[in-house]
């Protein structure tokens, strides 16, 4: 019994692993100066993107609204170590 649930386990956490993309403090830059419903939508937004051009202009748009907010409070935002437009999915190739 205990070997099938570890067995489980693993198969759970390969999954997880293979899945869409999620924001988090360790790939989010400005993190901690979003509210969670933002985190949320953010993660949601970058989800839903079809092709890298909307991606980005979102991107450079939210990059500068988080400096502007860590400005207001006196921090410095760190930058991106990978842009969130690098977590799309390649296009699938159409016949």
């Amino acid at each position: 019994m205990r070997a099938i649930f570890l067995l489980l386990l693993i198969c759970a956490g390969v999954a997880s692993a293979a899945g869409l993309w999620r924001a988090s403090e360790r790939n989010t830059s400005g993190w901690a100066l979003m509210t969670p419903k933002e985190r949320l939508e953010h993660q949601a937004t970058v989800r839903s993107f079809a092709n890298r051009a909307a991606c980005d202009a979102y991107e450079l748009s939210h990059h500068a609204q988080l400096q502007a907010r860590a400005r207001d409070r006196g921090q410095t935002l760190q930058p991106e170590r990978r842009g969130i437009c690098d977590h799309l999915r390649p296009p699938v190739a159409q016949p």
